[in-house]
């Protein structure tokens, strides 16, 4: 038991099955959450991963592309995927009583797919088009350039969808032999919300049980991360310069993680917060602001966002960069923002789980990363439980230490920032 509402089961094989019951909802939410990611291919098969999020979907013995879409869209539902550094998510929402649909369709792509020479090559192209689209949305594409600042010559700075060199030259044995390495019962956990029966659940989903599959997915070794690079300039004719400006933080687990978030939100989290006010506000120096943050298994990253015209970025990193030294000096925030920034959090996250949809991405994501699914309440908890204090810790693990990464694309130059 892991909640009011919360249950999960491990099968003998290691796979995991956590469900959310919400009997007032008419809807359930199906995902299979799968523990690899970019991160844990060989540099030859960079994009491994999102390219088998795309070729999931093109069907299996039993259905192609179009026989899925239609037997989930004929039922009112919906279905897609994602791939990130250490996850892979493939997730169907449907009306409660196509359950079994949605868990049989899941269940028969994610551990028999066809992986058609023909689909693998259509998806080729998608892909190649996908990175070239990217390549576009410079505001996409500078916290790819910040990720590879960050992590240099490591698996977290690759792109998640690979190269146009890698995704060419990858065959179709390659990413079927990687499908068969990864995708084991018990590197899976198959996480439902909404209208459901958790012991129903759990025998749906051993009946479309893989019969024999290895036990463990190999792990690639873990690199040491290296120093950050300091600046990373992609030079690009355009109307604004877009800059990440940030350091490495917390890992995904780190007990701090709360209080991160917390200082995370004074920062830039919203139209209230500091930067948003200083940057947009009174000096109307950009349309977009923001902070965000990330974790991974053994480091994160905190990290600020703006679109800026390229005679202000100087100006931009020097409100960023006081705010950052103003926050040292004072060893932490107010008691107005910690009030208000735990206020949003924990309201934000009441608001934010109002679908089965939602609620499912937060116990399949969250069993697959901490091995353990809190209640709300017990997540309102620890939010509110940070103090100035703790932000003030943070703040001295994470901006005291000093090593900032800059990336920037848009008309500017390396040099610039020398």
């Amino acid at each position: 038991m892991a909640g009011e509402g919360i249950r999960r089961t491990r099968l003998g094989s290691g796979l995991r099955v956590v469900t959310e019951q919400l009997p007032s909802l008419r809807s359930v939410a199906v995902g299979f959450w799968v523990g690899t990611g970019s991160r844990d291919e060989p540099d030859a098969v960079a994009g491994a991963s999102h390219f088998l999020e795309h070729l999931l979907f093109k069907g299996t013995e039993e259905r192609d592309a179009a026989e899925i879409a239609e037997a989930v869209e004929s039922v009112g539902g919906d279905m897609n995927a994602f791939t990130g550094h250490e996850t892979t998510a493939f997730y169907v929402r449907v009306p409660d009583h196509s359950l079994p649909l949605a868990l049989e369709i899941l269940s028969s792509i994610v551990w028999s797919p066809a992986l058609r020479n023909e689909d693998v090559e259509s998806e080729r192209h998608v892909i190649l088009e996908e990175i070239r689209m990217r390549d576009d949305a410079p505001d996409d594409l500078v916290h790819d350039v910040f990720a590879r600042a960050l992590y240099p010559a490591h698996p977290l700075g690759r792109e998640v969808a690979g190269t146009q060199e890698t995704i060419t030259a990858m065959s179709r044995e390659a990413v079927a032999g990687y499908h068969a390495a990864h995708y084991v019962p018990a590197n899976v956990v198959v996480a439902v919300a909404g209208n459901l029966d958790h012991d129903s659940v759990v025998e749906m989903v051993e009946r479309h049980h893989p019969a024999s599959r290895g036990s463990t997915a190999p792990r690639a070794e873990r690199a040491p991360l290296g120093d950050p690079e300091a600046v990373s300039v992609l030079e690009r004719p355009l109307e604004q310069a877009h800059v990440v400006f940030g350091m490495r933080a917390l890992r995904r687990d780190d007990p701090d993680r709360f209080a991160l978030s917390v200082l995370d939100q004074v920062l830039g989290g919203g139209m209230s917060s500091r930067l948003f006010q200083e940057i947009r506000e009174r000096r109307g120096l950009a349309y977009s602001v923001f902070s965000y943050r990330t974790g991974y298994a053994e480091t994160g990253s905190l990290a600020v966002y703006a679109g800026t015209a390229q005679e202000h970025v100087d100006e931009v990193l020097e409100v960023v960069t006081k705010e950052f030294d103003r926050l040292i000096a004072e060893g932490g925030v107010s008691d107005r923002e910690l009030l208000s920034a735990k206020g949003h959090l924990t309201g934000s996250l009441a608001l934010s789980l109002e679908s089965s949809a939602s609620r499912m991405h937060r116990i399949g994501r969250t069993e697959l990363a901490l091995g353990a699914v809190p209640t709300l309440d017990q997540v309102v908890a620890d939010v509110e439980a940070v103090t100035a204090d703790d932000v003030g810790r943070v703040i001295e693990r994470i901006l005291t230490p000093g090593k900032r990464s800059l990336a920037v694309v848009g008309p500017v130059r390396a040099t610039d920032f020398s």
